[in-house]
C-alpha cells in the first residue's frame, strides 16, 4: 500500500512554513532564543548567567561566554551521573557519543526530550517534507526506509539512561509510525559489531521492498556492496527495483558519488544532503540543483558565527546569523535546548545565499592544513579530489593528508594517503592534477607553491585496499557515524595509518 498520498498534506503545510525563512531569519531567530532561555532560566546554569533577566540577544551575547567542550564538560558530566536543572531542565537520560573526530577520547553531548523532538525528529520530517515537495510522484511510503545506524550502551548503570551513537538514539526513541516504515529491526539495528552488522542487514532486508536509504555514505556503501556479493546481483535496482532517494550526511558525497552511480545505475535514483550532528539538527538539501543546504531556523537552535580568519585570536567577532556575509568561511556555534550554550561545534561553513540562508559545510575548525601560511580546508580537497578524479578516471574511497614539514632534503610538502576504490592508471599524473587544481582553488595555496620555494608539489601516497576500515576497526570506531580526519596539521593519524599500509 502507498501512504505517499495521505503524508502530503501535512508535508505541504510543513514546506509552506519553511519558506517563511526568507523574509523573516532575525525575527524567527529571536524568538528562537527567547525560547531557550526562558525554558532554562531556573537551571543552574540560567541562574548563574542571569537568563531571568536577559531579554534580547545583545545581553545573552555579553551574559555568557563562548564554550567548548572543555568548558562545559564537568557540568554534562554531572548530567550523565543523573542531576537534573543542571544545563537544561529535568534530567538528561540519553548522551550522544560524538563520533566528530577519531580521537581516542569521546565527547558526550547530552541529548533531551525536547532537542530530540524539536530538532533531530523535527529534522528528519522536514527532510521527507522537502522531498515529496520536490518529487510530485514519489511513492516514498510504498515500501520500507533502510536506515543504518550505530549502537548504545548503558550510562554509568543507571537505570533507563544510555551513551552511543546519535543514530541509535533515534532508532530507540522513533515513533510507531516511523519504526513500521524502516528496516532492520532493532535489534539488528543497534549492534554494535559492524561485521556482524552489515551481514544481518544483507540477509534481512534483501527481499525488502526499500524505497529509501538513510546513513552515512561510506558505511551504507560497504552495507550495499556486501549485499551484492552475496545476492549475486549487478546493481542495487536488481535487488530494490522501486529504490528512490538516498538521504545521507556525516561526511561530504564527492569522493562516494560516482561510486553510487556505479552500484545504483538507475537514472532517477535522488540524493539528498542532510546535515544532523549528535548536537543537532542544522541543514537540509531543498534544492536538488543547488548542492548548497537550507539552514533550518525554527528549531530548537540558536546560531551564532566566528569568521573563520579570526579563530584563536583573544577577542574573535561573534555574529549572529542576520549579521553574516555570503563567501566566507565561519565556525558555527549554537545555543540549544540539549543545553549546549554558545558551544562551538568544530564544523566550518560558508554562506552562498541569505534570502533564505543557504551553505555548505567546508570543513572541520581543527581539520585544515594551515603549516607554511596555505589555509587548505576540506572543501578545497574535496573540489580537488573531483578534478583530478574526473580527468583521471579514478574514484576515491577515502583519503587524509597532513604536512611535512622538512624532509632530508629542505624541502616541504603535503603528503596525501589516498585509499582509491578505481586507481588512476598514474599516480603522479593524479598528483600533478591535484595539485595544479589546488593552486587554482586556493589562492593561499597557490602562493606557497610558487616556484616551488616554499612547498614543493604535493606527494601522493596509494593505500592498500581496506586500509582505513583497518585503522578504524583498531581503534573501535568501525561502523556508525565514525569517519575520517581528512586533513590535519599534524601527522599523528597519517603517521599510525602509514605504519599500517606498509
Amino acid at each position: 500500500m502507498n501512504l505517499t498520498p495521505f503524508a502530503k498534506p501535512v508535508f505541504k503545510s510543513r514546506v509552506s512554513k519553511i519558506s517563511e525563512y526568507a523574509t523573516r531569519t532575525e525575527c524567527i531567530q529571536r524568538s528562537v532564543l527567547k525560547r531557550l532561555l526562558s525554558a532554562s532560566s531556573s537551571t543552574e546554569w540560567g541562574i548563574k548567567h542571569g537568563y531571568p533577566a536577559i531579554r534580547n540577544y545583545e545581553q545573552f551575547a555579553s551574559s555568557v561566554a563562548v564554550q567548548d567542550y572543555e568548558s562545559l564538560k564537568g557540568y554534562i558530566e554531572r548530567m550523565r551521573q543523573g542531576e537534573k536543572d543542571v544545563l537544561w531542565k529535568g534530567r538528561c537520560k540519553w548522551f550522544a557519543k560524538s563520533s566528530g573526530t577519531t580521537n581516542d577520547k569521546s565527547k558526550f553531548i547530552p541529548v533531551t526530550p525536547q532537542g530530540l523532538q524539536n530538532a533531530h525528529y523535527k529534522g528528519g520530517f522536514d527532510v521527507v517534507a522537502q522531498y515529496v515537495a520536490n518529487n510530485p510522484k514519489s511513492r516514498i511510503f510504498s515500501g520500507k526506509g533502510l536506515i543504518l545506524g550505530g549502537s548504545h550502551a548503558p550510562n554509568y548503570n543507571l537505570p533507563g539512561t544510555l551513551v552511543g551513537d546519535l543514530s541509535a538514539i533515534l532508532i530507540e526513541n522513533c515513533s510507531a509510525f516511523v519504526n513500521m516504515m524502516r528496516v532492520p529491526g532493532k535489534d539488528i539495528a543497534l549492534l554494535s559489531d559492524f561485521e556482524e552488522k552489515m551481514e544481518r542487514i544483507a540477509r534481512a532486508t534483501c527481499n525488502v521492498n526499500v524505497t529509501n536509504l538513510s546513513g552515512v555514505p561510506s558505511w551504507m556503501m560497504a552495507v550495499l556492496k556486501h549485499m551484492l556479493d552475496i545476492t549475486g546481483k549487478q546493481g542495487v535496482e536488481d535487488l530494490w527495483p522501486n529504490l528512490e532517494v538516498f538521504f545521507h550526511g556525516g561526511v561530504a558525497f564527492t569522493p562516494y558519488r560516482e561510486q553510487y552511480k556505479q552500484i545504483i545505475r538507475k537514472e532517477s535514483m535522488k540524493y539528498m544532503e542532510t546535515y544532523n550532528a549528535s548536537e543537532g539538527f542544522f541543514g537540509i538539501q531543498n534544492d536538488p540543483a543547488d548542492p548548497a543546504m537550507l539552514l533550518m531556523i525554527d528549531y530548537d537552535i540558536f546560531y551564532e558565527f566566528i569568521p573563520f580568519d579570526e579563530l584563536g585570536s583573544p577577542n574573535p567577532r561573534v555574529l549572529p546569523l542576520w549579521e553574516v556575509e555570503t563567501g566566507k568561511n565561519y565556525a558555527m556555534l549554537i545555543s540549544t535546548s540539549c543545553g549546549l550554550w554558545r558551544y562551538m561545534i568544530g564544523d566550518t561553513v560558508r554562506f552562498t545565499s541569505k534570502d533564505p540562508y543557504k551553505f555548505v559545510i567546508t570543513g572541520r575548525t581543527k581539520h585544515f592544513i594551515n603549516a607554511f601560511g596555505e589555509e587548505l580546508v576540506v572543501d578545497n580537497a574535496e573540489k580537488g579530489l573531483q578534478e583530478a578524479c574526473e580527468r583521471t578516471g579514478a574514484l576515491v574511497r577515502e583519503y587524509t593528508a597532513a604536512p611535512v614539514f622538512m624532509d632530508s632534503n629542505a624541502k616541504c610538502r603535503h603528503q596525501w594517503l589516498i585509499e582509491f576504490a578505481k586507481k588512476p592508471t598514474s599516480p603522479d599524473e593524479f598528483a600533478k592534477i591535484l595539485d595544479t587544481a589546488l593552486q587554482q582553488i586556493n589562492s593561499d595555496y597557490e602562493a606557497k607553491r610558487y616556484k616551488n620555494k616554499t612547498m614543493q608539489q604535493l606527494e601522493l601516497v596509494v593505500a592498500r585496499d581496506g586500509l582505513f576500515n583497518d585503522w578504524l576497526k583498531s581503534k573501535g570506531k568501525l561502523g556508525g557515524q565514525h569517519k575520517v580526519p581528512r586533513l590535519s596539521n599534524s601527522r599523528q593519524y597519517i603517521e599510525e595509518l602509514l605504519k599500517m599500509n606498509e
